[in-house]
């Protein structure tokens, strides 16, 4: 009986610790995104850059802009997976170089 209390006791008192950790995130990555988005994209902050060519320094704009954690530029014939991140903005190029499309995923 006193091994199943202590077992529970530990488990609660492990749950109640990982609740409260930060995630590993130490700072030292991406900046915070836009105030109430918690860090998910929204692509049409983006749209911006639609037309332009597509360069690191426009892909940290248009991520800023955003909200997102992270961005990458896709060019036509890239593979890619197919798993949707809510976190992260793609901006399709076209066969020059020239942002088509602004998406999130």
């Amino acid at each position: 009986m006193f091994r199943t209390r202590a077992s529970l006791a530990t488990l609660l008192l492990a749950s109640v610790l990982a609740g409260c950790s930060s995630g590993g995130h130490s700072g030292g990555g991406a900046p915070a995104a836009a105030a109430g988005n918690d860090g998910r994209c929204d692509a049409s902050g983006a749209d911006f850059a639609i037309g332009k060519p597509g360069s690191a320094e426009l892909l940290e704009q248009a991520r800023k802009a955003s909200g997102s954690q992270m961005a990458r530029i896709l060019k036509p014939h890239d593979v890619v997976t197919l798993e949707y991140r809510s976190e992260r903005l793609n901006l399709n190029v076209d066969e020059r170089g020239v942002v088509i499309r602004a998406n999130c995923g």
